[in-house]
């Protein structure tokens, strides 16, 4: 049976019913992911709900409202009489990310290539380039992990958020989970090696979008997203 995560047929989209959840649904649904990021939860796991709410720290009731806006998602799948199944990547939903993510982030890089301010640009040069001292020498703890995490998705959030679009943002949000995902399923970790390379590949972009080109852009952007689904997937 696929595992790939599948969309409730309900007619709101799963972030808005996200957002429009009560408060406490909204914190079971933000631990839940907390606990999934970090590890705490196994991709294709069958956990029970009171398993969840041990580990999830949220009660029962704002939970399975939770639940039901994960599984709308894709990061769950709920199985009467069976258990919570947590989502495990399988080869379509690679596939399907990468393709998604083409197609959000090319009309968004070209935009901020031809819009975004020069020093914005440079600001992030700088950052990106602080970053790699950060690994120099230095081991990557889970700590440093988050602020490289930061870093790398500066300038793919940086980008999307300059086309002002709430609809994109959030479907690029969403994007980004299932890359976790699979980075999660694969035992992704950041290395010195695999910083400076994601680095380098982010500053090449920025190089282009300086020069105001944005074909170039594109193409480095798109020779980026290819090597980090494979760096996800361990190849």
């Amino acid at each position: 049976m696929s595992s790939t995560p599948r969309r409730s047929s309900d007619e709101h989209p799963p972030t808005l019913r996200a957002e429009a959840a009560p408060n406490l649904s909204r914190i079971a649904y933000e631990r839940f992911k907390e606990a999934l990021f970090d590890r705490r939860l196994q991709p294709g796991a069958f956990m029970s709900q009171a398993e969840l709410v041990e580990i999830v720290g949220s009660p029962l009731g704002p939970l399975r409202e939770a639940l039901q806006v994960l599984q709308a998602e894709g990061l769950v799948t709920i199985r009467a009489r069976a258990g919570i199944e947590i989502a495990k990547p399988d080869l379509a939903l690679v596939r399907n990310s990468y393709q998604l993510r083409l197609f959000l982030e090319t009309p968004a890089i070209r935009h901020f290539a031809e819009t975004a301010p020069r020093d914005r640009i440079e600001a992030m040069i700088a950052q990106h380039r602080e970053a790699i001292g950060w690994v120099d020498g230095a081991d990557v703890d889970r700590d440093l992990a988050r602020r490289i995490e930061e870093v790398d998705a500066s300038l793919h959030l940086g980008a999307i958020d300059a086309l002002d679009n709430p609809l994109l943002r959030r479907a690029f949000l969403q994007t980004q989970d299932y890359i976790r995902l699979i980075r999660l399923d694969h035992h992704y970790a950041y290395s010195a090696a695999k910083v400076r390379r994601t680095m380098a590949e982010h500053l090449e972009i920025f190089g282009a979008c300086l020069a105001r080109d944005p074909d170039a852009a594109e193409a480095a952007l798109k020779a980026h997203l290819t090597q980090s689904i494979q760096r996800a997937m361990g190849i």
